[in-house]
């Protein structure tokens, strides 16, 4: 270092975060199969699926005509139609254009919100486990994240007796995502109802409705969403989703968020000045994903639900796991509670959620997720987006590391 070399010193508002750990782990994972060992990640949520090809064709049709310059700031008419068509079919909801934000995915819709509505010292609920890019926005947006932890007793969901002492005259806002990552638990409208209640008595606690996963949902069960459960709550609350999930487009990046003018105004402000408008050709493929032949979603629900099937009843033989039957996304959140305190053949004694998941890397190469990341321990998430070969693999790996513990 010379003399004259100036340290760098990070901004306070991200100091106290970092990369996503997701990212991190499964980072570290795809490093160690590059070197050649055979590790398998279960730790992305990212469907191995590829886009659908009517959507891929829309996109080509869009560059094609020369469709590649900026859009309105917040959306194209024609995307923000789409959205509105989604919604009424979908959910039974209507939102006008100006009600309607378009962004680079869904966590730039959450990011936005944030910024645009915390102040500093503003608390935002998190019912845990939780998405671990929540709390970090919170903080980066100069809020305080509220953990609650939900039991799994519970189903992993937030009941109103919880929700009404998390509540104190700095809640700004409630965030309820359904189906979960990372639990895969989801709330019917009658779970919903109780909890709407109680927000129906607090008025300055706004609700972020995270319904990524609104389409991979099992068994037949209804997808319920805040405001189609309680209409009082429409002007104060944003209900988020997107493509990626349910249409294999994660890398095209669009997330949309519907709710009331005025807070879409402000995300739009927001928006103006750090990414301006979504990719045009992503647009493109986006309303055709929304608007075009909805049969290939419900197709690749079922495979999901065949692959929760196998994964929860491989990880309840394995000797000290235990795994609820989610409701909905690609996630199971296992219990490793009953291999803490045991050693492995090396010697390392087992403390934590984070020693099993990095003792499962170490030992038998299979790259999953602690609960800890999640705001609840002792679990551990594995993304079941991936092939069946893959899974079946993976479980017998997880079933021998529990067998050989002492």
């Amino acid at each position: 270092m010379t003399s004259d070399t100036v340290a760098f010193f990070p901004a306070q508002r991200v100091r106290a975060i970092g990369v996503s750990e997701i990212l991190r782990i499964t980072d570290h994972a795809n490093a160690l199969k590059r070197a050649g060992r055979p590790v398998i990640v279960l730790g992305a949520g990212e469907p191995d699926f590829d886009t659908p090809q009517n959507v891929r064709e829309a996109a080509v049709r869009a560059i094609e005509r020369g469709d590649t310059r900026y859009t309105v700031l917040d959306g194209s008419p024609a995307m923000k139609a789409a959205v509105q068509l989604k919604f009424r079919r979908d959910n039974a909801l209507d939102f006008a254009p100006d009600e309607i934000s378009v962004s680079a995915g869904a966590k730039q819709v959450i990011f936005n919100a944030l910024m645009a509505s915390l102040n500093p010292g503003d608390e935002v609920i998190l019912p845990a486990p939780y998405w671990t890019s929540y709390a970090d926005i919170v903080q980066v947006c100069g809020g305080v994240p509220v953990s609650v932890p939900c039991t799994e007793a519970n189903g992993f969901r937030l009941d109103a007796g919880q929700l009404e002492a998390a509540i104190t005259p700095r809640t700004r806002w409630l965030f309820v995502n359904s189906p979960s990552n990372p639990s895969g638990a989801a709330y019917s409208a009658a779970q919903l109802q109780p909890l709407c209640e109680v927000l129906l008595r607090h008025p300055q606690v706004w609700v972020l409705a995270d319904d990524i996963y609104e389409h991979i949902l099992y068994d037949g069960l209804a997808f319920a969403t805040p405001v189609a459960v309680e209409p009082r709550l429409r002007e104060r609350t944003l209900t988020v989703n997107g493509v990626s999930k349910a249409y294999a487009m994660t890398g095209w990046r669009v997330g949309y968020g519907a709710g009331p003018r005025a807070l879409i105004a402000a995300m739009a402000v927001v928006q103006s000045q750090t990414t301006s408008c979504p990719s045009s050709v992503s647009q493109a493929a986006a309303i055709e994903a929304l608007t075009g032949p909805q049969d290939i979603v419900a197709e690749r629900c079922a495979d999901f639900q065949a692959r929760r099937d196998f994964v929860v009843a491989a990880l309840n033989r394995a000797p000290g796991l235990n795994c609820r039957v989610p409701e909905g996304a690609f996630y199971t959140f296992a219990s490793c509670a009953g291999v803490l305190g045991r050693r492995t053949r090396g010697g390392m004694l087992l403390h934590s959620d984070s020693d099993f998941c990095r003792y499962l890397l170490q030992d038998f190469e299979v790259a999953v997720v602690p609960g800890s990341v999640f705001g609840l321990a002792p679990y551990f998430r594995i993304s079941y987006a991936t092939s069946m070969a893959q899974l079946e693999e993976a479980c017998k790996r997880i079933v021998a590391a529990c067998e050989a513990l002492e």
